[in-house]
């Protein structure tokens, strides 16, 4: 990229500079015009010059030039104008002034309006330029920087050079052009008016520029700051685990402390600093003004100098400090952003960045890896001088299973990332069919080479879009998506040009179907769970999809197969020896197995707003408890649990076993009980939330469960009357607030397994839920359901990074991932850790079947294991040794001519 950020934005934008510099210097004339109207009016119709006699009158709007002497002189007349009177002059010129200040208006709205958005477009083109580069960096790099560093400088750093790029050029144009205008103007009437108008703009462009010159050091500083303090703030976020281990949450605070204190004083001083310039600035602005009231009126009293000049005078250099000072602000402004510039773009051009050729999208059909993969002599050093593979040559061939064994940081996870293109040798090279591994285009590398190490990081999206990531490479034609987008795509595509992004569209089909070896989007189900049962995540899958919700929108079937499991399952738990697991929903009883406030709601809250936690407090619900005449008997029930609960547990410790199986109160809130209960025992009325906090225990109450005898059949008919007047009177506004139970309709707002269920496991039978869940799992084989609920777990969210999946479901993930591509050659350097022996082998057998397999679908494999036990199953084994290849099984066996690993070598 440029270094000199005026550079960068001339080469990106002289079409538009140079048109936008040609509208400001048409808008001069008319500004010099606007500025001597005044004078005109003045001296003219308003003091009488011209119109002495009464009946006198004045030439409007005439056009007329004096010739040179050498031409012979005289005046040419264009337009001899129009007569007026004084009064019709007066009205005439006053109309032209207002013209020119609607003229004057639409040129700034214009040039405003046209450098706003070239400077957001070069923002845009910046921002997208800087990101480019990101995805070039050299791997090792990143080792060196920090993601919330490189996202603020992408996000934050660069927006105040959005609003400067518009005016690097206009704005010292348009704004010198109406000082200079005015300045000219000033002269024209009085030489020595504008001598001091002049005098005091050359004192503030000298002066104030110098006294700015410590803002931009303070400037730097804080820049530097706050980028070291956002990078602090994310690696607290990505540890905060460890933070909350070691206690070290008070150092942590203590750290933060101290940079926004450092933060702080560089910021007063920059205020400081600033302000005491802005007033000198505007000081010297006033001071002109009075030597033109002064000299200016002395100049009027001698009669050098009338009283229009005077006013258009003054009039004129009105507006004349406001572009000098933005000049000022302009001049400040540059310096500022050039040295932002500057630091981003050190921190964006390290050294060794990928070619941009590289990454370019293929022109025609990507080849496979025929040939083998070779490492020639290949050294690597790391960047702290440490030798972590030494003069290594190997040599694998196509389709060879190959296992690397071998203590941690042997060699063999160099050479898996070597291989991968994640770590570049030091020395020697690493080739397929001849050719350099890192000359050869991503687009060839990422598709017929997989890769998956230790760590997996996934991006905040679903299992689907995980797993479709490693085959989504460049928009296929002919198969867009629908997605609502503010803009039309072809405005959208244009303006992407414009600021030179790419124009390729997001929301099209990405997923290269024929790559993954599959037909069409039809096949992609059958290829999860394919790869889902290889990588032994379909069981996890089955229970992420009981557990998520289904959208109507996309997934009708499952809705209807839902119900029909539904239908099964109510008729299975209704025979012995099953009937008294569930209490099924029915909306003419009440469920004693749900809490109270379950039993009056009778479905699921769409927002918070009947969300159970604020059911207490309520507006609504404490109208429909009021009109049955429940909610006194249920804040007596509070009272009652309350006492109960606070009798039993007064004495424990916050920490004691039993508060583990205690849900109506924690062990924080006794004492605020014991102090409501000690309120009431008064006498005196029930505070409003007091009488909450005691609905809130009644509503949570479940009788089977908590066994206080509180809820009898009688009350449990009341109960079902008031859900029955929630739903009826429920007000139309709130109407979309809660999806209720209905016997025969699916429930959107509830996850797959509590609407196949529907209803609630029976509290305190032994081995309940696991017989319930045999139950449902035979309902879902008769039905044929697996593979739709495994499907409705690729719906789930993994989160950011993939924290809401346990560090073996993300190792798994990885892999299947990996597997979805099809690749020629498949890296595995020591993945897979977090699952236990048995698991992890039945893995690597599934991995090496399927690498096995006839024709093309066959692929290579090299894995770093995790334990050497394996290594028996695959066709060559290589043993690796403080950074050397110490044994090859291949070559130690060369007397076994007819072994596969004798055939992969004479192949």
């Amino acid at each position: 990229m440029e270094s000199n950020l005026f550079w960068y934005i001339w080469n990106h934008t002289k079409k538009q500079q140079i048109w936008i510099l040609a509208i400001i210097l048409l808008s001069m004339p008319v500004y010099f015009v606007s500025l001597d109207l005044p004078k005109q009016i003045v001296n003219g119709p308003i003091t009488g010059e011209g119109f002495e006699a009464a009946n006198a009158t004045a030439r409007f709007l005439r056009l007329a030039f004096g010739l040179p002497q050498f031409l012979g002189g005289g005046e040419v007349e264009l337009f001899s104008g129009f007569e007026l009177n004084r009064m019709g002059m007066l009205i005439a010129l006053s109309l032209t002034f207002l013209a020119l200040v609607c003229i004057n208006g639409a040129f700034k709205f214009y040039i405003n309006t046209y450098k706003g958005r070239l400077g957001e477009r070069m923002l845009r083109r910046l921002r997208y330029d800087l990101v480019d580069r990101v995805m070039r960096f050299p791997l090792s790099h990143f080792r060196r920087i920090k993601a919330p560093e490189v996202a603020t400088m992408i996000k934050d750093e660069v927006e105040p050079m959005g609003g400067f790029i518009g005016d690097a050029f206009v704005q010292p144009v348009f704004l010198g052009g109406q000082a200079l205008t005015a300045l000219a103007f000033i002269l024209a009437q009085n030489f020595w008016l504008g001598m001091i108008a002049f005098a005091v703009v050359a004192v503030q462009a000298y002066i104030i520029p110098r006294l700015r010159r410590r803002l931009l050091v303070l400037s730097k500083q804080r820049q530097i700051t706050a980028r070291a303090l956002a990078g602090r703030v994310g690696e607290i976020v990505e540890g905060v685990a460890d933070v909350h281990l070691n206690d070290a949450s008070n150092r942590e605070r203590a750290d933060i402390s101290n940079r926004l204190g450092e933060i702080f004083f560089i910021r007063y001083e920059l205020y400081q600093r600033k302000f005491a310039v802005k007033w000198l600035n505007n000081f010297l602005a006033q001071l002109t003004p009075f030597m033109f009231y002064l000299i200016g009126g002395y100049f009027a009293l001698r009669g050098s100098l009338d009283i229009g000049q005077l006013v258009a005078v003054i009039g004129a250099y009105k507006d004349l400090p406001t572009p000098i000072k933005e000049l000022i602000d302009w001049d400040q402004q540059r310096l500022d952003v050039q040295v932002k510039y500057n630091q981003v773009i050190e921190q964006f051009c390290p050294d060794n960045m990928l070619d941009p050729k590289l990454q370019l999208p293929p022109e025609g059909p990507i080849p496979h890896i025929e040939t083998a993969l070779a490492l020639a002599s290949v050294s690597v050093i790391d960047e702290t001088g440490a030798r972590l593979l030494e003069s290594t040559s190997l040599t694998l061939q196509p389709q060879e299973r190959v296992a690397a064994i071998g203590p941690i940081n042997s060699g063999a996870e160099t050479v898996a990332e070597v291989f991968a293109r994640l770590t570049p040798p030091t020395s020697g090279r690493a080739t397929i069919d001849g050719k350099p591994l890192e000359e050869l285009p991503e687009a060839f590398t990422g598709r017929r080479i997989g890769y998956v190490g230790p760590d997996a990081y996934f991006p905040h999206a679903s299992i689907r879009e995980v797993l479709l990531y490693g085959i989504c490479h460049v928009p296929l034609r002919g198969q867009p998506k629908t997605a609502e987008t503010r803009v039309p795509p072809d405005i959208l595509a244009a303006e992407a040009l414009a600021s030179g992004n790419t124009t390729m569209d997001v929301n099209a089909d990405w997923v290269d179907y024929e790559s993954a070896g599959l037909t069409g989007p039809e096949a992609l189900t059958p290829r999860f769970m394919e790869v889902l049962m290889m990588v032994d995540l379909h069981a996890d899958m089955f229970d992420l999809g009981l557990r998520s919700t289904i959208d109507p929108q996309t997934s009708p079937e499952i809705m209807s197969q839902a119900l029909e499991a539904r239908s099964h399952l109510r008729r299975m738990l209704s025979e012995p020896p099953l009937n008294q697991l569930v209490e099924i929903f029915d909306p003419d009883r009440y469920n004693f197995q749900a809490t109270v406030a379950e039993n009056l709601l009778f479905g699921t809250a769409l927002d918070d707003t009947f969300a159970i936690r604020n059911l207490p407090t309520n507006a609504y619900m404490h109208e429909v408890l009021q009109d049955q005449a429940l909610e006194d008997n249920l804040v007596e029930m509070g009272r009652e649990i309350a006492e109960t609960v606070t009798d039993l547990f007064a004495g424990l410790a916050p920490d004691h076993p039993f508060f583990e199986q205690l849900s109506l109160m924690t062990a924080e809130e006794i004492p605020e009980y014991k102090a409501i209960l000690a309120r009431l025992s008064s006498g005196g009325a029930t505070a409003r939330d007091d009488r909450a906090m005691l609905l809130k225990l009644a509503l949570g109450y479940i009788e089977p469960r908590h066994r206080l005898g509180l809820l009898d059949d009688a009350l449990a008919r009341r109960l079902v009357e008031a859900r029955k007047a929630f739903r009826a009177g429920l007000p139309s506004d709130l109407a979309g607030s809660v999806a209720f139970y209905e016997p025969d309709k699916y429930n959107i707002a509830s996850n797959l397994l509590d609407n196949v269920l529907f209803g609630r496991i029976a509290y305190g039978i032994a081995d309940g839920p696991r017989r319930v869940r045999e139950a449902m799992r035979r309902v879902f084989d008769q039905l044929g359901m697996e593979h739709a609920i495994i499907e409705a777990g690729l719906n789930f969210n993994v989160g950011s990074g993939g924290k809401r999946l346990s560090a073996s479901q993300r190792q798994k993930l990885a892999l299947a991932r990996v597997l979805m591509k099809r690749v020629d050659f498949l890296i595995v350097n020591r993945a897979l850790s977090a699952l236990d022996s048995r698991n992890y082998a039945e893995i690597v057998q599934r991995v090496l079947a399927a690498a096995k397999e006839d024709g093309d679908r066959g692929f290579g494999l090299f894995w770093v294991l995790n334990t050497p036990d394996l290594a028996q199953l695959f066709d060559r084994t290589l043993t690796f040794d403080q950074g050397r290849l110490v044994a090859d099984s291949l070559a130690d066996r060369g007397s076994d001519r007819d072994s596969p690993r004798q055939r992969v070598a004479a192949s």
